[in-house]
């Protein structure tokens, strides 16, 4: 039996078990073999094939945005409409077939946005170069899910399960949960709030799943099973992802005023060019970033040249950008905050430690 059989088997038996308190250890078990598996089927196949055209491209600009979505959804003229790309559209499906780069310049920001093949059902098992797709949308800082308006609530729900599959979670933090594998002393299992979902003994079952049987393990919040063997297995990715709905002049007003009320959703039309400005505003917003401007001494600031930065960078990041050497050799700085840049008013003087 290969993994897909085991991996379709085990999602049977969790479909068809119950969910209550004499089966959590059950479904527990099933969940943590789950994930291995899923891991065993990511992992890259040793076995030397012959070498095809490169995929992924080099990172560069001051962010990276991924565009996913199933085929034709308007991922193509997206990208030629906000870059100076030309990505090749067409009515028919699979127009695109490897990774398009354009660069998005917004507010002195260079922003990389690629434009990834149409990725289908069972994408996570290598179906239509999905794991191809997939592994180049780890790597961004924030997934663009593109969907067409006109088909419901389907294509968002099939793209988020087979993001899910391969260890990527949408919209979602990390678990507070303190874990280290030990080299003996047993299982020391904690907690600093009341546990509902997760209990010593499944703990200790879904470590034993994975071969651990000695390890600190510390909740400080109330997480699921899930969110432990994500702990567990720690190469999950954990990004921020902005729902686009494409085609929105096909539906009714009524329809577009409830897509857009929903979290996280952005409408838009490529065909008509409605709604573009407010999507890299909210874009803007997602990736985190800020525009720090310098000055010399008795002159206004230069506002065509900004240093772009993420929020919470520290004033050395900011050093280490414009040079390698300058934060070993200043003494102190000088940090304007007018409302035009940052919120608050204020003449700082502090160690380089401080964050923006």
């Amino acid at each position: 039996m290969g993994i897909l059989d085991k991996i379709a088997e085990i999602e049977r038996e969790i479909s068809r078990t119950q969910k209550n308190k004499a089966t959590e250890y059950h479904l527990g078990l099933l969940k943590a073999k789950l994930a291995k598996y899923r891991a065993q089927l990511l992992e890259p196949s040793k076995s030397a094939g012959a070498k095809g055209e490169g995929f992924d491209v080099m990172k560069s600009g001051d962010a990276r945005v991924a565009l996913i979505g199933f085929p034709s959804v308007g991922k193509s003229t997206f990208l030629s409409l906000m870059t100076s790309t030309a990505s090749e559209a067409a009515s028919y499906e699979f127009t695109t077939l490897t990774c398009i780069p354009g660069v998005i310049e917004y507010k002195g920001a260079n922003i990389q946005l690629l434009d990834l093949p149409g990725i289908i059902e069972g994408a996570a098992q290598g179906k239509g170069r999905g794991r191809q797709v997939i592994a180049v949308a780890r790597t961004a800082d924030v997934v663009i899910m593109m969907l067409d308006a006109t088909k419901g609530e389907v294509q968002r729900e099939l793209l988020e399960k087979e993001l899910e599959s391969v260890g990527i979670r949408l919209n979602r933090t990390k678990p507070n949960i303190y874990f280290k594998p030990k080299k003996g002393g047993g299982l020391s299992y904690n907690s600093t709030v009341p546990l509902t979902q997760c209990s010593e003994k499944l703990v200790q079952l879904i470590l034993h799943e994975y071969k651990i049987f000695n390890a600190e393990v510390l909740f400080r919040e109330d997480s699921t099973p899930d969110e432990f063997i994500d702990v567990i297995v720690g190469n999950r990715v954990y990004m921020p992802c902005l729902y686009v709905y494409n085609k929105v002049d096909q539906i009714s007003i009524e329809e577009v005023d409830r897509l857009a009320r929903r979290p996280n959703s952005v409408v838009i039309s490529c065909g008509m060019k409605l709604n573009l400005e407010y999507l890299l505003e909210t874009l803007w917003e997602y990736l985190a970033l800020i525009c720090i401007y310098t000055k010399k001494r008795g002159e206004r600031p230069d506002f065509n040249d900004a240093i772009i930065m993420r929020r919470g960078a520290s004033v050395e990041h900011v050093c280490h950008r414009i040079h390698r050497t300058l934060a070993s050799q200043f003494k102190y700085y000088l940090i304007l905050k007018p409302s035009s840049l940052c919120s608050g008013s204020l003449h700082l003087k502090h160690k380089q430690k401080s964050k923006f």
